[in-house]
């Protein structure tokens, strides 16, 4: 094994913080200048496109991203700081601004340091360790660059670093096909219900069945996969389906495979699909169709405007109560049409399904692959026959 030093990342890097835009210039243009937010970064680190914050003001100089840039999380609005200090590096194709919250990284010695190393080491069980623990903050969390900073990072020499961040953009990179490609099926799946001109308002409890969720007793849950996967509200929605991180021994309310799950709480209208049986918690409701429920997604999720009413409702958060529910109106498929709908929904919906799925398990991969090679427990030629076993 070559020889790993350490050193504390100040000596390493500096980073830089972002500009307060003015919240009177956002909006949700996905064609227009984008603000990078916490909310740009997945769990366990990295950039994820989310849905876009633009900006349409003046934009002071030196706070344009350019593709390519390291950014960390320097703020977090979930109570577990789920993507708190964080690395993901800004993907090309959009403009990206510098926004407050976010860190931009810059390297002080490049020859001791590879940026692609880095951005993986940020992203560690035991960097995140290091900074949530010194985070500061009950509800919104924040850390620093001087906290950050005091990170003791081994380095192996630089070809080996750049031999280790090839292995793992490699998945990461596959994942972002993947992600692509998903992304392309649900336009086109959403592009199809909407062109069945063939469709008519429906009492959406004509068509399915709602099942509230119930919150069990909190020392019922855990994250070491005991009982069935539990969904509280959107924490662990992805584009299509939930990831798992919370299970429940003592579910109380169900959904099944295909039930069309969503968000009764702000964000009011969320929508995720049940991979399989669950726990829903208060936060969410189960909606289902057993002839339709490929029909049932893309009504539920073609419309925002049928949620708008429920944003506001209740004293500080949005929200919808069961009867609520029950009275909304889907645009439902005529009888001579809906079959057939159902069945090029249902092949789309697959195929989402199967991308999907090989990116959690290439993600699982290079999430166990990320410890060893950063501790150098793991050789890099022993890594690299593993990733073209999967890729």
């Amino acid at each position: 094994m070559s020889e790993w030093t350490s050193h504390k990342l100040a000596d390493l890097i500096d980073i830089k913080h972002g500009f307060a835009f003015k919240g009177e210039y956002f909006g949700e243009d996905p064609d227009g200048p984008i603000l990078v937010t916490p909310g740009n970064f997945a769990i366990g680190g990295g950039f994820k496109e989310g849905k876009p914050k633009s900006y349409t003001g003046p934009i002071p100089e030196g706070f344009t991203l350019s593709e390519g840039d390291l950014v960390v999380t320097m703020t977090d609005l979930s109570k577990a700081a789920d993507t708190l200090g964080y690395a993901g590096v800004i993907p090309g194709g959009k403009k990206y601004l510098h926004n407050q919250r976010i860190g931009k990284v810059a390297i002080l010695k490049p020859g001791l340091v590879e940026k692609g190393f880095l951005h993986y080491a940020l992203r560690t069980d035991t960097y995140r360790s290091h900074v949530v623990g010194g985070a500061t903050g009950t509800t919104v969390k924040h850390t620093s660059p001087t906290r950050i900073g005091q990170y003791a990072l081994s380095l192996p020499p630089v070809a080996e670093q750049q031999a280790i961040a090839a292995v793992l953009r490699a998945l990461d990179d596959k994942i972002t096909v993947n992600e692509r490609i998903a992304a392309t099926v649900n336009e086109l799946a959403g592009a199809l219900f909407q062109g069945c001109f063939e469709r008519s308002p429906r009492l959406i409890t004509d068509v399915a069945s709602i099942t509230m969720g119930q919150s069990p007793p909190g020392e019922t849950y855990n994250e070491r996969g005991d009982g069935l996967p539990f969904y509280q509200g959107t924490r662990d929605f992805g584009m299509r389906y939930p990831r798992h991180r919370v299970w429940c021994t003592a579910v109380t309310r169900y959904a099944y495979e295909n039930d069309v799950l969503v968000s009764v709480r702000a964000p009011v209208g969320e929508i995720n699909v049940a991979a399989e049986e669950c726990g829903i918690g208060r936060g969410v409701a189960a909606v289902r169709s057993v002839q339709y429920p490929h029909v049932l997604l893309h009504a539920l999720s073609s419309d925002r405007s049928v949620w708008r009413p429920y944003e506001a409702e209740g004293t500080v958060f949005g929200s919808i109560n069961k009867k609520q529910f029950s009275q909304l109106e889907l645009s439902w498929p005529s009888e001579q049409s809906i079959d057939g709908l159902e069945s090029q929904l249902k092949a789309l919906d697959d195929r989402l399904r199967q991308a999907t799925e090989e990116s959690r398990t290439l993600a699982t991969l290079r999430d166990t692959l990320l410890p060893q090679l950063m501790s150098g427990r793991l050789r890099v030629k022993y890594a690299e026959k593993i990733v073209e076993d999967h890729t």
